[in-house]
């Protein structure tokens, strides 16, 4: 009996792995049938293979492993097969509701959003929402699209309330999934050991790269859930970070263009400006968190 069930548990997790990554190729490949973008069609064969070899290979990778008992490393290609499963679904969704044609177009974006008349406020909000969760648009090109409709101001207002709520959501993912599925992979005593090396650590630097406009923080957020963070400190932070930086992005959009020489001159020193200023903080990171430590010993 013992046996038996042993047996029945190895072919559910070799079963599962084959599953996924089906799962993920099917999806992938439903979706590039689509066609929606030059690139795809021209590419369409070459694609369809890279994606049969990837979710191929990796299965049967997590077999090999799987034999052999390589438990965090079988447990990571698993993870990884969920990931592709998940992305081969929301790239199918994007690809049959003709969204991936809109989101690398500013006024392609604008035109999908703006045909949704009144409701467009309220679809716009919720795109921002999606955009931080599972939509692989630029920032950038949402806020331009939502400037272009309803102005600096009430663009910045709805993109707050739509990034801040995704935030949210992409941190509890983080927290209550993320954490258990690393825990799964590299066991719980050495993720929480490694959790408390970087706690004075994570604070700092992940709401400096919130703060900075070249960093991915849709994925920080996932990260941020993953980390020593507090709920409260993750709730002030990503308000007062999410207003800066929106605001920031909608005005300076109508100020500095992308499409002049010296608009893109400008945003160059600007990320150079903050690629420094994001080493500076990482390199002096204990001092200047000692520093704030003291001031605010101090200031008590």
């Amino acid at each position: 009996m013992v046996n038996f069930y042993n047996v029945l548990k190895h072919l559910v997790n070799i079963l599962a792995a084959v599953l996924f990554g089906a799962v993920a190729f099917v999806f992938t490949a439903y979706g590039l049938a689509y066609k929606s973008l030059p690139f795809i069609t021209e590419n369409f064969m070459v694609l369809i293979s890279v994606s049969a070899g990837i979710t191929g290979v990796l299965t049967l990778v997590y077999i090999m492993l799987y034999v052999f008992g390589k438990q965090a490393l079988y447990r990571l290609v698993m993870c990884t097969l969920i990931f592709l499963a998940i992305f081969g679904a929301v790239f199918f969704t994007i690809c049959a509701t003709g969204i991936i044609t809109k989101i690398n177009s500013i006024q392609a974006l604008r035109d999908y959003i703006a045909q949704f008349g009144n409701w467009a406020v309220f679809w716009f909000i919720a795109f921002c929402f999606l955009q931080v969760v599972v939509l692989p648009v630029p920032g950038s090109v949402t806020v331009a699209a939502g400037v272009a409709l309803f102005g600096p101001f009430k663009c910045a207002v709805y993109s707050f309330i739509g990034i801040v709520a995704g935030s949210i959501v992409a941190f509890a993912i983080g927290r209550w999934i993320g954490y258990k599925a690393v825990k799964w992979i590299v066991g719980k005593d050495s993720l929480d050991k490694w959790l408390e090396k970087l706690k004075n650590k994570d604070y700092l630097i992940l709401s400096i790269m919130f703060l900075l406009p070249m960093f991915p923080d849709d994925i920080l957020c996932f990260v941020a859930g993953l980390s020593s963070m507090t709920w409260p400190y993750f709730l002030v932070m990503i308000i007062v970070t999410r207003a800066i930086s929106v605001l920031t992005t909608a005005y300076s959009i109508g100020f500095i263009p992308f499409n002049t020489w010296w608009g893109i001159l400008i945003w160059g020193i600007i990320a150079v400006l903050i690629a420094v200023l994001f080493w500076l903080v990482c390199r002096y990171s204990d001092r200047i968190d000692g520093f704030i430590k003291n001031k605010l010993k101090l200031k008590r």
